[in-house]
Parts: C-alpha cells; sequence; structure tokens
C-alpha cells in the first residue's frame, strides 16, 4: 500500500466498527471512496466546482437515507421476479426485500450496504473487497466480490469488479451512482444517448415480462442524443428500464453518452456489461440535506447501472448470470469525463 494514500474514518457503525473513507486523485478527478458499501462518496471533474454525483457528508446519512448512492449493490443487483429462480434443478427462494413481492439489489442487507475491506491502495486507486455468506438472503455459497476503482488519464473513472464463489450462484453486481453534471437542482435537463436497439418492458413490479422489445418508434429509442425531459401522450416518461447492450458480456466498448449543455460536463460509458439500466430518480425524495447542502427531490440525478439484464436466471435468452466454482465474474466499465 502507499503510505501517502489519504485515509480517514468517515464514522462509525452501530456496531463499533469504523467506516473509511479514501481520497483519490488522478486523470484530472478526485473522487472519495467509503468502505461502507463500495460507496463512491463524491467525485469532481478539474474546472468544475460542483459534485459530478449525489452524496452524503456523514455516515448515518447513508445507513437511514441513502437510495444507494455511489453504492454497488449485490450479490445480485437489480430484481428477481417474486426472488425465486431454479439453479441445476435446485429452487432457491431469496429475502423478498421489496414491498414483500420482489427481491432486489441482493436483499436488505447486500454488499451496498456492509462494510467492506481495503486491501489495497495508491494515490489514484483502491481496492476493496467483501465475502457475502453462503445463506445471506437465500443464496447458495460463499461468494468473494472484489472492487477496484481507478481515476487514469483524460477523466476516466475505472470500475472493475471480480466476483468467485464456491457453489453455482447468482452474481451480477454494479455501480449505482447517481450523476448530475451541471449540479442543478434535477438533470432533465440533461442529454443522454444509449447505443441499444432493444430494452426490456416491467410488469407492475418492475420486472421484467421476458420480452426483448426493439426500441425502435417508442420512448426508449435512445440511440441518438435526446433530453431526458422527454414526454409522451403528456406524461414525463418514468424510466427505470434496462437498455438491451448486446446477448452476453463482450470486449469493453462504448455505450452510452450524457452531456449538460449548461455546464459543458460530458459522461461517457464504456463497459463489458451486456445491459445497462437507465434509471432517471423520479422517487428520490431524501430527507436529509446532500453534498454541498442539496436537497436531492424527484429527478435530481440520474443512474447508468452497467450489469447483466435484470432477473436473467428466470428468462431463456437473456445474459448468463450464473457464477460456478473456479470461474472469476470481471465486470469493467468506465466513467469518462469531459468538460468543452
Amino acid at each position: 500500500m502507499d503510505k501517502h494514500a489519504d485515509t480517514d474514518i468517515f464514522g462509525h457503525l452501530s456496531s463499533g466498527e469504523p467506516v473509511h473513507r479514501v481520497a483519490l486523485s488522478g486523470g484530472g478527478l478526485t473522487a472519495h471512496i467509503l468502505t461502507w458499501g463500495s460507496v463512491i462518496q463524491d467525485l469532481r471533474l478539474e474546472g468544475h466546482e460542483p459534485p459530478l454525483v449525489l452524496g452524503f457528508t456523514d455516515l448515518e446519512s447513508y445507513v437511514a437515507h441513502s437510495p444507494y448512492f455511489g453504492a454497488t449493490p449485490g450479490r445480485c443487483a437489480n430484481r428477481i421476479g417474486d426472488g425465486r429462480f431454479m439453479l441445476d434443478g435446485e429452487p432457491h427462494q431469496l429475502e423478498l426485500n421489496e414491498k414483500g413481492v420482489t427481491h432486489l439489489h441482493g436483499g436488505s442487507d447486500n454488499i451496498g450496504k456492509r462494510n467492506w475491506t481495503i486491501v489495497e491502495r495508491t494515490r489514484d486507486s483502491v481496492t476493496l473487497e467483501i465475502i457475502d455468506p453462503d445463506g445471506r438472503a437465500g443464496y447458495p455459497g460463499n461468494c468473494q466480490t472484489r472492487c477496484t476503482y481507478q481515476l487514469k488519464p483524460g477523466g476516466v473513472l475505472s470500475v472493475v469488479y471480480e466476483t468467485e464463489t464456491d457453489r453455482p450462484t447468482l452474481a451480477n453486481v454494479c455501480q449505482h451512482s447517481y450523476f448530475n453534471l451541471d449540479g442543478g437542482a434535477e438533470a432533465l435537463g440533461h442529454d443522454i444517448m444509449i447505443a441499444a436497439d432493444h430494452y426490456l418492458p416491467t410488469n407492475e413490479r418492475q420486472v421484467p415480462t421476458g420480452e426483448i422489445r426493439p426500441v425502435e418508434g417508442t420512448a426508449f429509442d435512445l440511440r441518438e442524443m435526446t433530453s431526458l425531459r422527454r414526454q409522451t401522450e403528456g406524461k414525463r416518461i418514468a424510466y427505470d428500464h434496462n437498455f438491451c447492450l448486446s446477448p452476453e458480456r463482450m470486449a469493453k466498448h462504448s455505450v452510452a453518452l450524457a452531456r449538460s449543455l449548461n455546464s459543458g460536463v460530458t459522461m461517457e460509458v464504456l463497459t463489458t456489461e451486456p445491459g445497462v439500466q437507465l434509471y432517471t430518480g423520479f422517487k428520490l425524495d431524501v430527507p436529509v440535506p446532500g453534498l454541498e447542502g442539496r436537497r436531492y427531490g424527484a429527478f435530481a440525478g440520474f443512474c447508468l447501472e452497467t450489469q447483466v439484464w435484470p432477473d436473467a436466471v428466470n428468462h431463456q435468452g437473456f445474459p448468463n448470470a450464473v457464477l460456478r466454482p473456479g470461474e472469476t465474474r470481471r465486470q469493467e466499465t468506465d466513467y469518462v469525463f469531459m468538460k468543452s
């Protein structure tokens, strides 16, 4: 470890366990990373004063009020319908932590809400690790996940996840930062592009129906830059959907672009993952102040969560979410920031 790396204690959990915060700098970016939830607590771009992400200045607000701000949820991010799946002929029932009917982001005590361990750190990078034990929330197998955040030249925030297991299980984590590229009260003025020809319609529980629907002719056609403030039949679109980038994991490539004309800041997303969940933060109503005293209401930030498609284990033709002993699931995403 780099003895010069900047680390402090951000707070203490109710158990008394300290939560550490690591400061990173490099490539024109600065970031603060928490061991709790492997959270990106703050992210700044040189020449642009406001934070690029939503977050809090104290641990208590994260524990009590965070809707996964900057976190790494898992062991299986997103939703699993009825919390049920079959694996090698064996049925599994997961915790129903969303309204008692759906399994979301790995359960109520998922890895995005627990303390990770610092494995390695330098001035521009940190690697964190956590063990998700066999049986937690109903998942089979002991699952180890490593997360490496690195700030690279050219405004690149590199995120690499590596997951291994000792029993066949589901494994699919994601980076859940809420972005706001101009510091405004809402992010609906941002333009966005997602290079996806198909998306996943969802039912009333926000679980995919199984259909892989073309975006052509729909409000989900984001293949060219368009404002997030799109309207359909006079109503604002509540995006919380998976956009289908590829049928399986691929070599890392560019999949999305967001920009604020107000600030001149752009964010390009490159990933290995077959899907990206666009969530426009329409449910946000945070009762405590965030970074720089900001209040986070509806649409205050948007997420681009790169991942395996939600509920993949229950749908034929969806990408593989199953991880087996001896395999390493490596998920890579770059968020690239520029200011014009």
